[in-house]
C-alpha cells in the first residue's frame, strides 16, 4: 500500500507544500476555504502527519537528548528502556550520550546536546555540577533529572528518597539492639555516598547517637574489594551498607576470606537492586527501586513540559521496597 505524503495532499488540494505545511502545524495565516480544501485532502486521504517533518516545520527536532553514565548500564538499562517506551508513545526520537568517568567532559555532553537543538534533555548523572546546569538552563531547554531531586527554571527531578530508605534501614538496626552500622564509600556515586550519609546519621542522632563508620577507600586501593579484605582483617560491623552491588559482593566474599560469616556474624545490605543481587550466594538484601518507572515518569514529565501541560510537582518522588535476602536475618 502506498504511504501518503504530504505532497498527495498538496496535489489535491490544489495548494502548495508550505500551504499544506501550516495547516498541519497549526499556524493561523491560512484561513477559509483554503484550510478547508486542505483539511479535506487530509481526511479524504488519510495523511498521516511525520512527527519528525513536522517537527522541522516548527524549528524542533522532535528528538529528546538522553544522558547517562557508561558505568551504570547494568541498572540504567530499564531506566533507558523506560524512557523510550514513553517517547515511542508521542514519537519522540532518543539521542542517547554517554559519560565516561575521567574519559569524557560532562560540559562536552552539554555542548554536543545544544548544538544538535534537541528539544528537551532527560539526564541520569550524579556528578552535574550547578554550572553545567545553568549552561542547559540558559537554552531554555527542558530538562529532566533522573536521581537526585532538584528544580527550576525549566528543570524538574524524578527520584527515590535514598536519605530515608537509609534512615529506615538504620532506625530498624539501632531500635533492634544492632548499633554498629557502617556505609562503605562508593567513588563513582558522591551524590548517592551523601545521601546514605546523611540517612544515617539522621537516624544515630534520633538516638543519641553520632555516626563515624564511614569507610572511606584510601587511593592507594584500586578496588573496593582490594580495600574490604585487608579491613575485615580486624574490623567488623553489625551491618555494612553498599550502594552498587559488586560492593555488596565484595563486602561478602572478604568478609568469607577472613572468616565472617554472613549474616550471622556481619549483615550485608545493597542500596541498587540488580538482578546479580540474587544470583550471587548469599543472596544480598536491597532496595527493590522502581528504574522503568523512573525512565517512564520522567520521560512522561518531559513531555508535558513539551507541550506546555500543568505539572503537579515538578519534583517526584517514587516509592521503593526492602528486599531481604540471605544477607541478612
Amino acid at each position: 500500500m502506498k504511504r501518503v505524503t504530504i505532497y498527495d495532499v498538496a496535489k489535491d488540494a490544489g495548494v502548495s507544500l508550505a500551504t499544506v505545511s501550516r495547516v498541519i502545524n497549526g499556524s493561523d495565516v491560512v484561513k477559509g476555504p483554503t484550510r478547508d480544501k486542505v483539511e479535506a485532502a487530509i481526511e479524504k486521504l488519510g495523511y498521516k502527519p511525520n512527527a519528525i517533518a513536522q517537527g522541522l516545520a516548527l524549528q524542533k527536532t522532535t528528538t529528546i537528548g538522553l544522558v547517562i553514565p557508561e558505568a551504570s548500564f547494568t541498572y540504567t538499562g530499564q531506566i533507558i528502556n523506560g524512557v523510550i517506551a514513553v517517547a515511542g508513545m508521542y514519537n519522540y526520537n532518543i539521542m542517547l550520550h554517554t559519560t565516561t568517568e575521567g574519559v569524557t567532559d560532562i560540559s562536552d555532553i552539554i555542548e554536543t546536546i545544544i548544538k544538535s537543538h534537541v528539544d528537551g534533555v532527560v539526564i541520569y548523572n550524579d556528578k552535574l555540577l550547578k554550572d553545567e546546569m545553568d549552561t542547559l538552563s540558559k537554552y531554555n531547554i527542558p530538562i529532566v533529572i533522573i536521581g537526585n531531586k532538584m528544580s527550576g527554571k525549566s528543570i524538574c527531578s524524578v527520584y527515590v528518597d535514598i536519605e530515608k530508605a537509609v534512615y529506615e534501614l538504620s532506625m530498624k538496626y539501632l531500635e533492634g539492639g544492632k548499633k554498629d552500622i557502617a556505609i562503605i564509600e562508593d567513588r563513582k556515586n558522591k551524590y548517592a555516598m551523601d545521601q546514605m550519609v546523611k540517612g544515617v546519621t539522621k537516624a544515630y542522632k534520633e538516638k543519641g547517637m553520632e555516626f563515624n563508620n564511614y569507610l572511606v577507600i584510601p587511593d592507594n586501593y584500586r578496588t573496593s574489594y582490594d580495600f574490604l579484605k585487608n579491613y575485615l582483617k580486624d574490623h567488623k560491623h553489625d551491618l555494612i551498607v553498599a550502594n552498587r552491588d559488586s560492593q555488596a559482593m565484595a563486602v561478602c566474599n572478604a568478609a568469607k576470606e577472613n572468616g565472617l560469616t554472613i549474616p550471622d556474624e556481619m549483615e550485608v545490605v545493597c542500596v541498587i537492586d540488580t538482578k546479580y543481587n540474587s544470583m550471587v550466594r548469599p543472596q544480598i538484601s536491597s532496595f527493590a527501586i522502581p528504574s522503568y518507572d523512573l525512565g517512564m515518569v520522567s520521560m512522561r514529565v518531559m513531555t508535558k513540559m513539551l507541550q506546555n501541560d500543568e505539572i503537579d510537582e515538578s519534583e517526584i518522588e517514587l516509592s521503593y521496597l526492602f528486599t531481604p535476602r540471605q544477607s541478612t536475618k
